[in-house]
């Protein structure tokens, strides 16, 4: 397996935490971490397997360090990338938009050709909407850590077992 790009904000405290579990669960020595603040568009084209952490802010919104990314994401060619999203909301306190930055940037990478892949099931959350689901699925690993912290590590440890499938 060729070394897996992970994408996220070294300065997003409970994004931060989730990847280094991910990443953990990976091991180290297959991926290569970038912080999303620090990249440009051509750090994303060595690599054909990608894993970005995505939380969403405020009425479910991008954070702001990917203003600048997101325009030049745009501009790119994916075909032939897939990309597994990770995000974290509250969907007690925002169950409105809960996980919706998850949703959002599948939507971005998915109009430029990428594959999204680790779709994980809707089964035990409470929300009212989410721009990540999909039929009965999210289009990415979503996670609450606000109300639901004690089961991030499985719902982490089975998504990681999916992606080494999707990615071979």
């Amino acid at each position: 397996m060729k070394k897996i790009g992970v994408f996220y904000s070294f300065n997003s405290n409970k994004t931060a935490k989730a990847a280094e579990k991910v990443i953990e669960a990976f091991g180290k020595e297959l991926v290569e971490v970038v912080n999303v603040e620090e990249a440009h568009d051509k750090d994303f084209v060595p690599f054909k397997n990608i894993i970005v952490g995505v939380p969403t802010w405020f009425d479910g919104e991008l954070p702001q360090y990917w203003d600048e990314l997101v325009p030049a994401l745009e501009d790119m060619d994916l075909k032939g990338k897939r990309f597994a999203i990770f995000g974290l909301g509250d969907q007690k306190g925002y169950p409105e938009n809960f996980n919706d930055g998850v949703g959002i940037f599948a939507d971005l990478v998915m109009k430029q050709g990428a594959e999204v892949v680790g779709y994980t099931s809707t089964e035990g959350y409470s929300y009212e909407h989410s721009v990540a689901q999909r039929g009965d699925q999210f289009c990415g690993l979503c996670l609450d850590q606000e109300n639901q912290a004690r089961l991030s590590k499985a719902r982490i440890e089975s998504w990681v077992e999916q992606l080494r499938e999707a990615f071979y």
